[in-house]
């Protein structure tokens, strides 16, 4: 199979699809790869790694795309790519369809296979694909909240930690899965005082049983959540519905319950954000303030460490990526039910029943 691995243009986005070292596999198997020049240099893989790797390196991003039966990538097309996309073509990427209509409809036009990397589901319920970048954002959310913090960054001016003598910081952090579990163990071991809210009483106990002493599990409610607002410092929301809107757990009349400079990160934006007064925003332009209470909302927090995010996606995906070029997209969505919840988008249909129903469109179950 012919693959191609584009250059990614979306704002201050440097990881790539593929590391060097995926893209040995790929060639040992029989295919051909095709990278765009320099899209591995924001995550320093340069070109000659690529090169000595066995892959073909392309100019520009429209050859990518023409020569590819398969395109590998991170985050989801912006409006330039759109036309590339050819029917029948695979993109296997993340996509996050379900808060994006102009991106939904594209490539309903475009008669491509879209096969998002955040449905592709274990039977356990597991999401293998996105558990690397929700282990990187969940750590980042406390490192970045920390920082905004700082009163110079619109925050309360204090420290996460505290210092002898000195309360340190207050964290709630909503959805205790993979997301807030990595934030509650930074958090916890910056020494900050940890909430942990969840709707999943095992899920609870299982929290309250493995991380530190100075994180507290609380029952997800309207009322639990607002009796914690007062005194809380920074706010991590990480709900997850796969392939589905994030419900609205913080609105805008609860935000006059914060004290000004408190911190609401905002890990679920990708899927619609958690917070109602939540909008994506860049790492060029991270963070805005509405009635005193600091947003952070970068819909892309794991590129600001592209070494560590590219590596740490590249080996969760390979082995789904050499299963696709190996046996087509059918057959491999045939062999493996985890791969099949991925198929979002199908030559034209909406095959992912989340994303029609949140945008009132037909739902074509396939069938394989």
């Amino acid at each position: 199979m012919k693959i191609g691995i584009p250059k990614e243009i979306k704002n201050n986005e440097n990881r790539v699809g593929m590391t060097p070292a995926g893209v040995r596999e790929l060639v040992k198997h029989g295919h051909e790869v095709f990278v765009q020049h320099t899209a591995g240099e924001g995550s320093g893989f340069g070109d000659d790694k690529y090169i000595a790797a066995g892959a073909s390196v392309l100019p520009t991003i429209e050859e990518v795309y023409a020569v590819a039966e398969m395109i590998i990538k991170v985050k989801e097309p912006i409006a330039s790519e759109y036309p590339l996309v050819r029917p029948g073509q695979l993109v296997f990427t993340y996509f996050h369809f379900a808060c994006d209509l102009e991106l939904t409809e594209a490539m309903i036009k475009s008669g491509g296979v879209c096969l998002a990397y955040e449905t592709v589901q274990l039977d356990n319920g597991a999401l293998p694909l996105l558990i690397p970048m929700s282990e990187v954002a969940g750590r980042m959310a406390i490192v970045n909240g920390a920082y905004y913090l700082q009163k110079t960054k619109g925050g309360k001016g204090k420290l996460i930690c505290g210092v002898p003598g000195v309360r340190p910081a207050k964290v709630l952090i909503l959805g205790g899965g993979v997301v807030g579990e990595a934030a509650a163990r930074v958090a916890a071991g910056m020494g900050a005082d940890v909430v942990v809210c969840d709707v999943s009483l095992p899920r609870l106990r299982q929290l309250d049983a493995e991380l530190p002493a100075n994180v507290t599990t609380l029952y997800s409610s309207r009322s639990n959540i607002e009796r914690e607002l007062p005194e809380v410092d920074i706010i991590v929301g990480s709900v997850l519905i796969p392939g589905d809107k994030a419900p609205r757990l913080i609105t805008r009349e609860m935000l006059p319950m914060m004290q000004p400079g408190t911190v609401m990160v905002d890990v679920a934006i990708d899927q619609g954000g958690c917070f109602e007064t939540s909008h994506p925003t860049t790492h060029s332009d991270p963070v805005y303030t509405i009635d005193g209470i600091v947003h952070y909302a970068v819909a892309n927090i794991p590129g600001a460490v592209p070494n560590t995010s590219t590596i740490a996606l590249t080996n969760a995906t390979l082995r789904y990526a050499l299963a696709l070029a190996d046996k087509g997209w059918r057959k491999a969505c045939q062999d493996d039910t985890a791969l099949f919840r991925g198929l979002n988008i199908v030559e034209g249909k909406v095959v992912f029943k989340a994303v029609a129903d949140v945008f009132g469109l037909s739902y074509d179950p396939i069938m394989l």
